[in-house]
């Protein structure tokens, strides 16, 4: 295992972080976190609303520092409760303390907004952040499933207001979802972002048979990826999970296991290295464009790299 820096901060962070999503029990959870940690892991990442923090609070226990723990807010804690969601500062506060307990911790390493509150405006939640930073409740903020121009926009208010920033961004990325290569990955790249990934495998989509497949999408982009995999001896799933970090270094797979025999196989992507025929042919059974205005306006329209000399 590898680390690189998360965002512009110094914090170090795994090559591939491990989401508690799905983790049922304790007793599940726990061998699959130990051979995480065994592998070099050493991010955890879930939310109030996964219902897994008490589990991942039990099984850190007394090892909870060697960890960078992450969880989320944003969505419904009460339903009875109008205020009981959204991304203002009165469901920030209120969602931290409940996460804080239930983690068994008195600060998380990344706190992230889980997604988009058309309703709050950017300036509240990102001093209700930096409030929780300065009171070392949290150290690093995150925001998660959100348009880029209000990142953008977030940051660039942090920047001026000297406030903390967003450090990272939480989008689905896979051969099946590539959409955050149109706004979202160039933005993060821009400011400097780590970028995790979630649902790197299409939801387990890309690890199935072709035959699985719902549409003739799916299908050419299920068959490429397993005639790729034939060829170099690997998995299906190390493919997919290999070809989510060719783009870009700011990618962070996010990987989440039900065993520990399905996480070294997800583990084992990290070895993996795609040719760049294959790349190409795994691009192309996506059938994606990036659109107007990238494949419109060409990197070296005014400046090619040739006159400019880089």
């Amino acid at each position: 295992m590898r680390y690189r820096l998360f965002g512009p901060t110094g914090l170090r962070v795994s090559e591939v972080l491990l989401g508690a999503m799905r983790f049922g029990s304790v007793e599940q959870a726990r061998p699959i976190i130990n051979a995480y940690a065994d592998a070099g892991g050493n991010v955890i990442d879930t939310a109030d609303a996964y219902g897994t923090e008490e589990i991942v609070g039990e099984v850190l226990g007394n090892r909870r520092d060697r960890f960078v723990v992450a969880s989320k807010y944003t969505l419904p804690r009460d339903r009875s409760d109008v205020n009981a969601a959204g991304n203002h500062r009165k469901n920030l506060r209120l969602a931290l303390d409940a996460s804080l307990r239930r983690l068994r911790t008195d600060y998380l390493d990344v706190y992230w907004v889980h997604c988009w509150d058309r309703h709050t405006p950017i300036e509240e939640t990102l001093r209700a952040l930096d409030d929780a930073v300065r009171a070392g409740k949290i150290l690093y903020a995150g925001v998660s499933d959100a348009p880029a121009w209000i990142v953008s926009q977030g940051n660039t208010l942090a920047h001026f207001r000297d406030w903390t920033s967003f450090a990272g961004l939480q989008v689905p990325y896979s051969l099946l979802r590539r959409d955050i290569e149109r706004e979202l990955l160039p933005m993060a790249e821009a400011f400097g972002m780590s970028v995790a990934a979630w649902a790197p495998l299409a939801h387990g989509k890309l690890a199935r048979p072709v035959e699985a497949a719902e549409n003739d999408r799916e299908h050419a982009v299920l068959s490429a990826v397993r005639e790729v995999a034939g060829e170099m001896g690997v998995t299906p799933a190390q493919v997919a999970l290999a070809w989510t970090r060719v783009r870009s270094r700011a990618v962070l797979p996010l990987v989440g296991a039900s065993s520990v025999e399905q996480l070294a196989d997800n583990l084992a992507a990290l070895e993996v290295e795609l040719p760049p025929e294959a790349v190409g042919r795994l691009e192309s059974a996506t059938g994606f464009e990036v659109g107007f205005p990238t494949d419109f306006v060409p990197a070296d329209l005014y400046h090619p790299l040739s006159v400019i000399g880089r």
